[in-house]
């Protein structure tokens, strides 16, 4: 029998009863408009916007670590990544910490820790896909009372007292409820390990809890057959389950008939890892749907293989479907919709959302009827020559916006700093093909042709990824981070899974004197008028790093600003676009830069005590605005900061 069924939990309480008097429990405010940060990008929308505007570009300059705290001690063992975004709700900072993702109040003018709870999940833990800090948690408000929701690594949705973090009696049972139960493709011993859990937080909105599951990366998966990653939500006062929707679906559903022999009862992943967003006057709440098993190759699920890749439109009440449109049909590089839609009500009138992704694309729909801003056209791509691999003839391609990164790889890509650095290059290239077309498909390691792969632009990390964008309300233009790290597309035969092809192992991206094949840059940051669907500027995400400034083969040789392949994170108020240089690649600074939103030039670097890793975000207490993030990656714990002005 499926492992789930035996590995019963137990929570343990750990309440901390630190209670600072300056703490402002009877506050009111539960919007960015007021001095919170509420959700995980700010509010339901997923904007990563706020209002407020005391630090601007005249003071920004003397923005300094107001205080920080140290996670070290959080445990089970010391912290050296965190990618979460704390949340502020009534001059509390409520933060996920550690390994096992214990919650925590922090007071958000002072950084004192006001109390802390630790799941302790046993033999559940040590079986989990996704362990660590995860990326966040969610707020609900109900009756004057409030509530902070999680998903734990053991994969299970717990509801706390935020003054207390006391679990909720009338919630579940004793606080939790158990995402184990309910289930497909769960009845098999080859689940043993428990390939389902989560990293994002669930979504809250209009009395509803959302959770979308995650599963093992997937690059090489034990089998063809997974759980499947059904999206389920329940009440957000008591923890019972409202409605499930298949995001593969079952005979007599919609997408059903996408789905050709067989491949529909077997397969699993399709989840929605990434976070997710909504309208509460529409009741939408909008989906973005992951790729389905494996992530290089798809032959034991031909057809294209609805609503994987897709963004879906649901009823937050009943979670039935009101609109869909698939991104990419049959997914076999492993590009995910990686991030919550963005919401948006333009300057022009139009209500839209923006489906941003690895493949270096602004999908943008009517959010209320799904109907594309600006045509989407299929058109054909290639197909590729992996044995019993199904392609799909066309693929979705929007009119506008225009990539904000690079799509597909030619020889006009490869670098050319010096003649000699160009033929090494070629030289290192020799034997892969080019991916010209971005929808070019992976190849086998040991190819008729003597090549062992594809190279590929964007990479299965993207393009953009969790770290989503910024969106300002007011004129329009949302602003993108991506990177640029080339790909290689290549698959071989693994003895130990029933696959018949997945990732090559014994292979690596080419590489010269320890610098990239491709042209610089290799981040950015995109500014995008959605009114027009337009590009306002692009710059570096970050300088050029020292292992380019100080190679011996580029002495003397003019490089402009490259920018690193990392996740930088963005926060954009009403005066400033606020981006770390975040973690994921190599080359990046400890560097928090303030940048002018029309033009992307520099207003303000800040120096921070370690990486951006988790995503930055904006309060206000007692008048006095914060930016904090988590900070790791380099030597010694993570911490969480929080900046202001003198």
């Amino acid at each position: 029998m499926f492992a789930i069924k035996r590995l019963i939990s137990s929570f343990i309480l750990t309440v901390g009863a630190i209670v600072c008097s300056s703490v402002a429990w009877s506050q009111s405010g539960t919007t960015v408009n007021e001095g919170d940060w509420p959700d995980h990008h700010g509010g339901k929308f997923a904007q990563r916007y706020s209002p407020l505007d005391q630090i601007n570009a005249e003071n920004v300059g003397e923005l300094a670590v107001a205080w920080s705290f140290n996670t070290g001690p959080i445990g089970p063992s010391a912290e050296f990544n965190n990618p979460s975004t704390p949340i502020a709700i009534d001059g509390v900072l409520y933060v996920t910490m550690g390994n096992t993702r214990n919650v925590g109040a922090i007071d958000a003018a002072t950084g004192q820790l006001l109390w802390l709870w630790r799941p302790q999940e046993g033999e559940r833990f040590d079986h989990a896909p996704r362990k660590g800090a995860g990326r966040g948690l969610s707020h609900y408000r109900s009756n004057g009372e409030d509530r902070i929701l999680s998903i734990t690594p053991g994969f299970q949705l717990v509801s706390l007292d935020a003054k207390t973090g006391i679990p909720d009696p009338n919630f579940g049972e004793n606080g939790s409820v158990d995402l184990f139960m309910g289930l497909r493709n769960a009845e098999d011993d080859r689940y043993d390990d428990i390939d389902i859990g989560s990293s994002m937080p669930p979504f809250v909105m209009n009395d509803v809890v959302v959770v979308g599951p995650a599963h093992r990366v997937g690059m090489r998966p034990r089998s063809k057959s997974n759980v499947k990653g059904d999206v389920r939500a329940y009440d957000a006062r008591t923890g019972e389950l409202k409605w499930t929707f298949h995001t593969i679906p079952e005979r007599g559903e919609v997408g059903f008939e996408t789905w050709l022999d067989g491949g529909v009862e077997f397969t699993g992943n399709a989840g929605v890892w990434a976070t997710m967003s909504g309208d509460p006057e529409m009741g939408h709440l909008y989906l973005p749907v992951e790729s389905a098993t494996g992530d290089r190759y798809g032959g034991d699920r031909p057809g294209d293989n609805l609503f994987a890749n897709a963004l879906v439109a649901v009823d937050i009440q009943t979670g039935e479907r009101q609109w869909h449109f698939q991104l990419i049909h049959h997914d076999i590089w492993d590009w995910d919709n990686p991030s919550a839609p963005v919401v948006a009500d333009l300057p022009n009138g139009r209500k839209i959302v923006m489906q941003v992704t690895k493949q270096n694309w602004v999908y943008t729909f009517d959010r209320i009827t799904g109907e594309p801003v600006w045509p989407i056209e299929e058109l054909p791509v290639p197909a590729g020559d992996v044995p019993g691999e199904w392609y799909a003839a066309t693929q979705p391609f929007p009119t506008k916006p225009a990539p904000f990164d690079r799509q597909g790889v030619s020889e006009d890509d490869i670098i050319d700093f010096t003649p000699e650095l160009r033929a090494a290059a070629m030289e290192a290239v020799s034997d892969f093909r080019f991916g010209p077309n971005l929808y070019t498909p992976p190849s086998q390691v040991d190819a008729a042709d003597g090549t062992r792969g594809v190279l590929s632009l964007p990479s299965s990390t993207g393009g953009a990824n969790w770290e989503g964008s910024a969106m300002d309300p007011e004129t329009g233009i949302i602003y993108v981070p991506s990177r640029t790290a080339l790909a290689l597309l290549s698959v071989g035969k693994d003895p130990d899974s029933d696959l018949d092809f997945s990732m090559a192992f014994g292979v690596r991206v080419p590489r010269v004197q320890g610098l990239d094949v491709i042209k610089p840059p290799y981040g950015r940051i995109t500014a995008i008028d959605m009114n027009s669907g337009d590009h306002v500027f692009q710059v570096a995400n970050a300088d050029t790093p020292e292992n380019i400034k100080n190679h011996p083969a580029l002495q003397g040789v003019d490089i402009p600003r490259t920018g690193v392949p990392t996740r930088a994170g963005l926060v954009l108020t009403k005066t400033l676009l606020f981006a770390g240089e975040g973690g994921g690649g190599p080359g990046a600074s400890p560097i928090f830069r303030a940048y002018d939103k029309q033009t992307g030039e520099i207003v303000a670097e800040i120096d921070l005590p370690n990486m951006q890793s988790g995503q930055p975000m904006t309060y206000e207490v007692d008048g006095k605005q914060y930016i904090a993030m988590f900070v790791s990656g380099n030597a010694g714990p993570t911490q969480l900061v929080a900046l202001a002005l003198p």
